[in-house]
């Protein structure tokens, strides 16, 4: 008899042995003075006692998520239409809420027509797996590092797919070039790749896309809300958007609100509309998310003040990491900050020290979310963040860093 207990219990000691077991930090957002939280207990650090903490590692990039606008755009509409949808779109209905934001997305990113999803992983997978399981003979061409709900939406559609060295030129054409010229060939790349903070280099990709005749579909989910006019990404900031031919968005990181998305031409989206499971079984978004996601449009297309003040201290924070000699840093060319530890215990153990010394909460990355040996810290800074709040967390990280014997390190 299979002894299923046991199984469960062996493979989650497996993960502590293997010093990557995931600690949920108990946290609580103060919306009245970002960037801070309150924390209450950490699994992993039974003497932590209650303190308020700087967060350095979430996704709300701009801090929407606690702006007045946003929060009143929230109330006003769950108010008025309850905080729920009533089912899927299928059986409650359009909301003319949904059909606004949705024009206002293909306005954004120059397409005719988007689609909402109840999460970027959901857009997705979605997506990439009923353009796979429909298009015949079609086959997919994705970068090595391309986002895990990308991989499972190619790996369920069970199309053929090629794997691309990450931002490899020379590779992807290689790949096209050995394909027949009119077969369906979709490539699939990310905007700005969530680990390492780099972009792929969308010109070449749409110049090979044209000269191989293959579909392009782009992850902007990094990007959205903090480049481009009106916060339209990457692509538009690089005037790139006309030649992408499916451009995948959310709400939950620069918008500051939560979802997911598709923008393209009107055949594509009422495809994936009537064909993908993703969309057509799922509850629509809650008027109140919806709302407050239109309202974050409205913010950026009224001003790029955020915008402007967020890249500021990105580069400021920049600035102070490539002055210290001691730090395992490397610039990239977006707002994302990885600072290489390259061991998984290491890694959680700086991490709990910036949390128990300095009250600085700066989450590990470990394996599966990277590869092993390449663990670090990820660390994103809001326009919440200060001048003096940033010396404080370099200066801090450097005391860490010390503390930890970590000078001369090496990572790969």
């Amino acid at each position: 008899m299979f002894d299923y207990s046991s199984f469960f219990k062996n493979k989650i000691e497996d993960l502590f042995k293997e010093s990557r077991y995931r600690h949920f930090a108990h946290l609580e957002r103060l919306q009245e003075e970002p960037p801070f939280a309150w924390i209450y207990k950490h699994p992993a650090l039974p003497d932590l006692t209650p303190r308020k903490v700087s967060v350095w590692c979430s996704n709300d990039y701009l801090g929407l998520t606690q702006h007045p606008e946003m929060i009143q755009a929230h109330s006003n509409a769950a108010e008025n239409f309850g905080v729920g949808s009533g089912g899927t779109r299928n059986i409650a209905g359009s909301a003319c809420l949904h059909e606004n934001l949705e024009k206002r997305l293909a306005q954004l990113h120059g397409k005719e027509q988007a689609l909402l999803f109840s999460s970027g992983y959901v857009a997705n997978e979605t997506t990439l797996q009923t353009l796979g399981e429909k298009i015949p003979n079609v086959i997919f061409l994705s970068d090595e590092k391309i986002h895990a709900s990308m991989i499972h939406g190619i790996r369920n559609s069970r199309a053929e797919k090629m794997i691309f060295k990450h931002n490899d030129m020379t590779d992807l054409e290689q790949k096209l070039s050995s394909l027949d010229f009119d077969r369906p060939k979709i490539i699939v790349v990310v905007s700005i790749y969530s680990m390492d903070g780099n972009q792929a280099k969308l010109e070449s990709i749409c110049d090979l896309a044209e000269k191989y005749n293959a579909l392009i579909f782009l992850d902007e989910v990094h990007a959205v809300g903090i480049y481009g006019k009106g916060g339209a990404g990457i692509a538009n900031q690089l005037e790139l958007q006309d030649r992408i031919h499916i451009i995948q968005g959310n709400f939950a990181k620069g918008f500051g609100s939560f979802g997911g998305y598709i923008s393209a031409n009107s055949e594509i989206i009422d495809f994936i509309r009537s064909y993908g499971s993703g969309f057509i079984f799922t509850t629509s978004l809650p008027p109140s998310v919806v709302s407050s996601s239109i309202k974050a449009l409205d913010i950026l297309n009224e001003s790029s003040a955020l915008q402007d003040s967020f890249h500021k201290r990105v580069n400021y924070l920049k600035s102070k990491l490539a002055e210290s000699n001691i730090l395992n840093y490397r610039s990239t060319d977006s707002h994302i900050i990885p600072i290489h530890i390259g061991d998984s215990l290491l890694c959680s153990k700086i991490s709990q020290d910036l949390l128990m010394d300095y009250s600085i909460y700066a989450q590990p990355i470990n394996y599966p979310t990277v590869p092993q040996g390449l663990e670090r810290l990820r660390v994103t800074v809001t326009p919440n963040h200060t001048f003096e709040l940033i010396d404080y967390f370099v200066q801090s990280l450097e005391k860490v860093w010390i503390k930890n014997n970590f000078k001369n390190r090496k990572v790969a």
